[in-house]
């Protein structure tokens, strides 16, 4: 159990703190992983009073927590949430803030302030909060969690940066990815470092290549405003997925603290090659769903959603091939692929293993032999797949792959949401998964000349039939014809070679 704390959520009437943050806190009270004394403040401008707030959250609750609600859960949860109601843009609303948590004995002195908000929002809300000394350290710890995107490009996360910097010290800011909170991801440390075994083969000598894929059959819903300023390179490429990639690429941290995670991530980040603007065409390719099938139900095409240009250019699909310029992974390409309106949900990390030296029947027809295989996946299923080749049954001699398969967790074992531990690591003062300013900046760095690119008139922009794969420009990325995209965790397909 944690110390006790009070949470206060900006923007609690929003989507993120109705879907993620309340039932996460619902969760982990049920969990009884607070302590009696944590208390939830919740801000929002829509409801007048927090009654009101409290059936709507009921409400919602009902239908999104594990098991079904609780009427013992939910009250002692009630018990332990105020709400507040007032508008972020004025500036007496923190005044008022201020004398109720100081003039309360009910609210323990150690404050979370998470930002449920806009990323256009921040840097007032902070600097409000500093002003109305919310932020002065002299009666407890003071932490603020911000969601991405951590600014637009590099220079705008530059600027976010000195705004932030200018009333909080590095510690106290908690850059929260919730990709990095789920079961396999951190289970990817664990793997890596707590087994001996594939520590002799993680490297260039063994593996031919790397990808990390996150598919989702969901288009851009009521996001097209929203959307149509970011894009997957940003949305997803950006954040999630090259942080997956310092997961799979990094050198051991000499601890598990965060600043050594951080330093080894951040190793990774810099070895990454750069991309000049002339070479972004052969390492990058972006598309764009067209309307479609996605299970069986008829969908728009992206320029057809609601907030969208007729004329847009925002890519909803993104694939890249990166190479990690140190001594481990030299020559190993890394192929990071996204996209919305995609066959199906799939998020996983596949490393191809390389073909032995001397193919055993290279006297035969067969040419492209099926590869070793390592499946990590993330969503839907959290499980690892090894695939071999092995004799298939029969006189015969004929190949097929087969896997070893392994869950993460047993049949009676439940995962937390990403937001669970997340929140608690808040609380406890465990950066390692939230990310350091450093690694946000040399991310932009890696991205950056890639959208200099596409914002040029001309640049390529691939449609992609929704429920589909993604353009098949992407196949480009392999410099072996004989090398794919691993789309799920399903058998590679290649059946038995007779030989």
């Amino acid at each position: 159990m944690t110390d006790p704390c009070t949470f206060v959520i900006f923007g609690a009437t929003g989507d993120l703190a109705r879907n993620k943050l309340l039932p996460a806190l619902y969760h982990l009270d049920a969990a009884g992983r607070l302590h009696p004394d944590t208390r939830i403040l919740a801000n929002g401008r829509r409801h007048p009073d927090r009654d009101i707030w409290l059936a709507e959250i009921r409400s919602h609750l009902a239908g999104a927590v594990r098991g079904g609600l609780s009427d013992e859960v939910f009250a002692r949860f009630a018990a332990r949430t105020d709400y507040m109601r007032g508008d972020l843009r004025d500036t007496t609303f923190y005044d008022t803030l201020y004398r109720k948590l100081s003039d309360n004995n009910d609210f323990p002195a150690d404050l979370a302030f998470y930002m449920a908000l806009s990323p256009a929002e921040y840097a007032d809300v902070i600097s409000n909060l500093d002003r109305a000394k919310l932020l002065d350290e002299n009666r407890g710890w003071r932490r603020v969690v911000i969601e991405k995107p951590f600014g637009s490009d590099l220079k705008s996360a530059r600027v976010l940066q000195q705004r932030l910097a200018a009333h909080l010290r590095e510690e106290q800011i908690f850059r929260i990815d919730h990709y990095l909170g789920k079961e396999t991801v951190r289970n990817i440390l664990v793997f890596r470092f707590g087994n001996v075994l594939m520590e002799p083969l993680w490297n260039r000598n063994t593996i031919d290549h790397i990808q990390i894929i996150h598919a989702e059959p969901q288009g851009i819903g009521g996001r097209g405003a929203t959307y149509e300023k970011s894009g997957a390179m940003s949305d997803m490429i950006q954040s999630h997925l090259l942080q997956l990639l310092t997961f799979v690429a990094m050198e051991s941290p000499v601890s598990m603290a965060a600043d050594a995670i951080h330093a080894e991530k951040l190793k990774v980040l810099k070895s990454i090659r750069p991309i000049p603007s002339d070479k972004v065409r052969d390492v990058a390719v972006r598309g764009q769903y067209d309307a479609g099938t996605v299970s069986g139900n008829a969908v728009i095409g992206y320029r057809d959603e609601e907030g969208v240009a007729g004329n847009s250019h925002t890519e909803t699909f993104c694939a890249l091939k990166l190479h990690i310029d140190n001594w481990r992974w030299a020559g190993v390409p890394f192929l990071l692929r996204t996209g919305k309106r995609m066959t199906q949900k799939q998020a996983l990390v596949a490393i191809c293993f390389k073909q032995p030296p001397q193919q055993f029947f290279r006297a035969s027809h067969v040419h492209c032999e099926a590869s070793n295989w390592l499946l990590i996946g993330i969503q839907p299923h959290e499980c690892m797949r090894l695939e071999m080749t092995v004799k298939a049954p029969g006189e015969a001699l004929a190949t097929r792959q087969t896997g070893l398969d392994a869950s993460f967790r047993r049949a009676d074992e439940i995962v937390n949401d990403a937001y669970e531990e997340l929140l608690l690591d808040i609380i406890r003062n465990d950066r390692s998964l939230f990310l350091s300013y450093e690694e946000v900046e040399q991310a932009w760095r890696i991205v950056d000349p890639i959208q200099q690119a596409w914002s040029r008139p001309g640049e390529d922009l691939h449609a992609y039939k929704a429920g589909s794969w993604g353009p098949t420009e992407a196949d480009r990325l392999f410099d072996d014809p004989c090398r794919f995209w691993r789309n799920t965790l399903e058998p590679c397909g290649c059946g038995i070679k007779q030989l």
